[in-house]
């Protein structure tokens, strides 16, 4: 039996990031980050994503989740300016629900691999648009 066959007989989910669709990538070009869903949980709002940002890029607020986020560094220097934590390769980070944290910089370019163990937003931060933000708020209600 092929690998492909096995796999469509079970729930398991095998994504090769080597060749991800270019056109699910969500681009925020103004900050100089762009993200790509690996997987995503309509009913509880949890995900897991690639995160790339350019040198340069950023998050520009302070801002809160209305979950708990974890981040894991697979390649370059991303801060968390306003407390200094920088993320380097192997460096994991955990930002407990509803803690004010960012703003953020890439000091180069980065890799993160981005998980949320539910919704990501009690509302919409400047940095997202509608097309963005759908199905992440704690009210997990899309804006249309």
């Amino acid at each position: 039996m092929s690998d492909h066959l096995q796999l469509a007989q079970t729930l398991e989910l095998l994504i090769d990031t080597d060749n991800l669709d270019a056109e699910k990538w969500l681009n925020f070009p103004e900050y100089g980050f762009r993200q790509y869903f690996l997987w995503k949980n309509a009913e509880t709002g949890a995900s897991i994503a690639l995160l790339e940002y350019a040198k340069g890029g950023r998050i520009p607020i302070k801002h809160t989740h209305a979950s708990n986020q974890f981040m894991y560094c697979l390649k370059g220097d991303y801060e968390y300016t306003d407390v200094g934590l920088r993320l380097r390769p192997g460096s994991f980070y955990m930002n407990p629900k509803d803690h004010p944290h960012g703003p953020t910089i890439a000091h180069e370019a980065s890799v993160l691999i981005e998980i949320y163990d539910g919704p990501h937003y009690h509302e919409k931060p400047v940095y997202h648009s509608d097309e963005t933000i759908s199905g992440f708020l704690s009210t997990n209600t899309d804006s249309k």
